[in-house]
């Protein structure tokens, strides 16, 4: 342990014994720092207990988040300042950074982000999806196919009620791809299901590669399009991508294909 000077070993030991029995890790760890600051400093005892709680709080707090993080399962995410909005035409910066305050979460809306392939939805929707982790919110980020799988299976196994509550739960659900392929029956049963358990108690990102105007070919039938997509619409802020794809390949050998 290292020594705070005019501070007796045998008090620095019992101080960090006590701080370690009560799980104030933090201001065991950067007490010597603390005290020999408040030494150099003057510090009066007020700031100095201040200062070790707030250390303490910022490290919870940043444990919490890398756990919230964690738990989301949204992977890397690349920086906002990076993505190029000049090529996304009315797709402008300051409509992404409002929604990274997160308000659509209190006020439980969706966000619909539609595009063809390449266009950086996925992106958006996961900087999005780690600023509510940073606010503080329970997020999830799901391919939609494979949790509409693990509810279908789920019933089969006797877990729906386990499956279904793990997709409920968090403030913040991300559905990426939505829609890549069409739903069958059990498909858009659950998913109906869903989407009506989260309306209006919960936020749903969803992703897409079609629009609108196909969403009805994606279903069984028509009842049940309209009756998911009205529930998902409702109230939601809807970003249309448009302009030239992120993926570009690195090499083309050969002539141009037809067409």
């Amino acid at each position: 342990m290292k020594q705070t000077k005019n501070v007796p070993a045998s008090n620095m030991q019992e101080i960090t014994a006590l701080a370690e029995a009560l799980n104030l890790n933090a201001v065991s760890q950067y007490l010597p720092e603390i005290l020999n600051r408040a030494q150099q400093q003057n510090i009066s005892y007020s700031q100095l207990i201040s200062e070790m709680l707030k250390k303490e709080l910022d490290a919870r707090l940043e444990k919490r988040v890398a756990r919230s993080l964690k738990r989301s399962k949204i992977g890397t995410v690349e920086d906002l300042a990076s993505f190029d909005f000049s090529i996304r035409p009315q797709l402008h910066p300051h409509i992404i950074k409002e929604l990274c305050d997160c308000r659509f979460i209190e006020e439980k809306r969706n966000i619909l982000c539609l595009g063809k392939p390449g266009l950086g939805k996925s992106r958006i929707a996961k900087t999005i999806a780690r600023s509510a982790c940073l606010a503080g919110y329970s997020v999830l980020f799901v391919n939609t196919a494979k949790m509409l799988e693990d509810l279908y299976g789920s019933k089969a196994d006797g877990t729906y009620a386990r499956a279904m509550q793990r997709y409920t739960k968090p403030a913040l659900l991300v559905c990426d791809e939505f829609g890549y392929e069409p739903f069958d029956n059990n498909a858009n049963k659950y998913l109906f299901r869903l989407v009506s358990a989260r309306h209006k108690t919960g936020s749903i990102i969803l992703t897409s590669n079609t629009g609108f105007s196909r969403w009805k070919t994606l279903f069984s039938s028509e009842a049940s399009a309209a009756a998911t997509v009205d529930r998902l619409v409702d109230q939601a802020t809807i970003l249309r991508f448009t302009g030239d794809s992120f993926r570009k390949a690195d090499k083309v050998y050969g002539a141009k294909l037809e067409e």
